[in-house]
C-alpha cells in the first residue's frame, strides 16, 4: 500500500469538480504537499506548461483529472478540440512524469471510451471490442491513449501508471451550464429555472430512453484516492455504482427533487448518445475495496440542495 501522507502529489483539474473533491479526500489522509496546477499558470496542452509544471511541484505522485468536456451538445460542436487537447496534454504529461521519476500516476479516463454497442454491463475485457459512440468518440478515444501509454511504458520503462474508469459523475459543484453540462446537472437547472420563471414544460434531449449509470462524485473520489493508495496493476478499472437508470425516469426522480410540477417535453430530433450504459464493477471492489456508498436518489437531493443554495 502506497503511504500518500508523505508524498508530494500533483492533482490536475485539482480545482475542478471532481478534482476538488479528490484534494479533500487526499487532505482527510493527512496529505500536505498536494499541488493542484491552475490552468492560469500552467497550459497542460503545451509542453513547456508541464516543464515547469513538474520543476515547480517535484511530485511523487501524479493525479491526471483534467480534462476539456461536456455533453453531447459540447462534443458534437467541438470534436477536434476535443481530441487534441486531451490527448496532447495526456501524452506529454505521462512522458515527462517518467523523464522526471514520478513514483506512480493515476490516469483517468471516460466511459466514453467504450464501443457504442459494448454489452452490459461493460466489463473492462470489452474495451476494445467496437468504435465508441460516435457523438463523443474523440474524446472518448483520446482518453483511451491513456491506457495504451500507461501499458507501454509500464513494459518498456516499469513505469508505474494506473487508469481508471469513472462513469457519468454528478454531484456539488458540477456544471450547470446549459452549454456544456451533462444530464443531470441540465435537468437540475432546466427544472429550477422553469419553477422561477412559471412555465409549464421544459425541454429535454433525445427520446428519453437510453439508460446511464451514475456515480455520485465524493464516491468517485474516494474510488480514485482508494485505487492510487492501492492498486498496481495494468489493467484499466471501471469505477461506478452498478446501477441503470433510463433518462426518462431519471427526469422524473429530477422532478421530484426540485418539486418541478410541468410537463417534460422530449425533442426527438436531438441525439440520445450510447443507447445504455452500465458498468461491471467488481474489479475495482476485489482489487482496492471501492463500491459506491451513494444511491441516485440521495445524491441527487444533495446536489439540488447545493445548487440551489448556489442560486440563493
Amino acid at each position: 500500500m502506497l503511504q500518500l501522507s508523505g508524498k508530494s502529489i500533483v492533482v490536475t483539474g485539482g480545482a475542478g469538480f471532481l478534482g476538488r473533491h479528490v484534494v479533500d479526500k487526499l487532505r482527510e489522509r493527512g496529505c500536505t504537499k498536494v499541488f493542484v496546477p491552475r490552468s492560469r499558470d500552467y497550459d497542460l496542452r503545451t509542453e513547456s506548461g508541464i516543464v515547469r509544471m513538474m520543476r515547480d511541484a517535484r511530485p511523487d505522485v501524479v493525479i491526471h483529472l483534467a480534462a476539456v468536456v461536456g455533453g453531447i451538445g459540447a462534443n458534437r460542436q467541438n470534436p477536434g478540440k476535443f481530441f487534441y487537447d486531451n490527448l496532447i496534454m495526456a501524452v506529454q504529461l505521462i512522458e515527462h512524469a517518467r523523464l522526471a521519476g514520478v513514483e506512480k500516476f493515476v490516469a483517468i479516463g471516460t466511459i466514453c471510451s467504450y464501443p457504442k454497442f459494448a454489452p452490459i454491463p461493460f466489463k473492462e475485457s470489452d474495451l476494445w471490442n467496437g468504435y465508441p459512440e460516435e457523438t463523443n468518440a474523440p474524446y472518448g478515444l483520446a482518453k483511451k491513449m491513456m491506457l495504451v501509454q500507461s501499458q507501454a511504458y509500464r513494459e518498456q520503462y516499469g513505469f508505474n501508471s494506473i487508469f481508471l474508469l469513472p462513469v457519468n459523475l454528478y454531484g456539488p459543484h458540477d456544471n450547470f451550464d446549459l452549454e456544456t453540462s451533462h444530464v443531470i446537472p441540465a435537468i437540475i437547472r432546466k427544472c429550477l429555472d422553469a419553477i422561477e420563471e412559471g412555465r409549464n414544460s421544459v425541454t429535454l434531449w433525445g427520446t428519453g430512453n437510453a439508460t446511464r449509470e451514475f456515480l455520485y462524485v465524493e464516491d468517485a473520489a474516494e474510488g480514485i484516492v482508494s485505487a492510487a493508495e492501492r492498486y498496481d496493476g495494468e489493467e484499466p478499472v471501471n469505477l461506478g455504482s452498478g446501477e441503470e437508470i433510463a433518462i426518462r425516469d431519471l427526469a422524473e426522480l429530477i422532478k421530484r427533487e426540485t418539486g418541478y410540477r410541468g410537463e417534460i417535453v422530449w425533442d426527438t430530433s436531438k441525439p440520445d448518445g450510447q443507447p445504455r450504459r452500465r458498468l461491471d464493477t467488481s474489479r475495482a471492489r476485489e482489487l482496492f475495496g471501492f463500491s459506491a456508498k451513494t444511491g441516485l436518489a440521495e445524491g441527487i437531493r444533495a446536489t439540488v440542495a447545493w445548487y440551489r443554495s448556489r442560486r440563493a
